[in-house]
């Protein structure tokens, strides 16, 4: 596979199927986005996780479909090689019809490839109505930061067995209605392996354990200056690479180095 072609749903399946890591990083602007297509990250997302890292917020609730579209437009002139996801904001997909119009903004405007929204089952009726109209879709399991007003706080999910099996339920069913992706964030690294190994498409893990098909750190914790990071508090999957690094483009390179020959994420980042 050239690694100079640009990737895309195809290149990330044949990956997927030939064992070959994934990498991926948030991005929200046109410079860092530059830089981490010049290192070799395989896919980027323009993530409501700079709710956080971008406008100093307590969660990602109060990002809007407006956030995510500026800052997806300026973000996918900078990419090359990688493909771009854009994430679903809270409550912009609570209809089919809210949810197109969304998708079609990501997509139009923002220049995304795919767009990622968070939830299980529940979700199947949205994922396959998008899916049906042509629109690609990650599904995103285990944590949901959008639910942390109804959750109260982070914490791992899929520990308990009937919760796991609900997860690997929900996975499947998210796949049959047309999900081209799957996301696991903060989940056992059994349960992350058990879901990839069932799955037919690729799976993208966020403190899901090594098993899974490639693996996805927000920027500012991976580079150790988001608040949680710089607080000596940063979540058990974060790994800081700009450790021994010169520049920061350096630090990607070891970030996808890692997740190539699986590396990262090693035992002490996973549940």
């Amino acid at each position: 596979m050239n690694a100079q072609s640009p990737v895309n749903l195809s290149v990330l399946r044949a990956m997927s199927a030939e064992k070959q890591r994934i990498a991926c990083l948030t991005a929200y602007d046109a410079s860092f986005a530059s830089v981490m297509d010049a290192a070799g990250v395989d896919l980027v997302l323009v993530g409501d996780s700079l709710g956080m890292v971008i406008q100093g917020r307590g969660a990602t609730t109060a990002v809007t479909l407006d956030d995510i579209a500026y800052h997806s437009r300026y973000v996918a002139p900078a990419l090359s090689r990688a493909f771009l996801v854009a994430d679903m904001p809270f409550l912009s997909y609570a209809t089919r019809s809210r949810a197109l119009d969304a998708a079609q903004r990501l997509m139009q405007e923002g220049g995304a490839a795919m767009v990622k929204l968070e939830g299980g089952r529940e979700q199947a009726r949205i994922v396959e109505f998008l899916s049906e109209r042509g629109v690609p879709v990650c599904a995103h399991l285990g944590l949901q930061p959008q639910l942390i007003h109804k959750m109260g706080r982070f914490r791992v999910q899929g520990r308990e067995a009937a919760s796991a099996d609900a997860m690997r339920r929900d996975a499947r069913v998210l796949e049959d209605a047309g999900a081209d992706m799957l996301l696991l964030e903060c989940v056992p690294a059994a349960l992350g392996a058990s879901i990839t190994e069932a799955a037919g498409v690729p799976v993208i893990g966020i403190g899901a354990g090594g098993d899974v098909d490639g693996q996805i750190l927000v920027m500012h914790d991976m580079l150790g200056v988001s608040p949680q990071a710089r607080s000596g508090r940063p979540p058990r999957f974060v790994r800081n690479f700009m450790d021994g690094q010169p520049d920061i483009e350096s630090a990607f390179r070891a970030y996808v180095e890692a997740v190539k020959s699986g590396a990262y994420p090693a035992a002490e980042h996973c549940f």
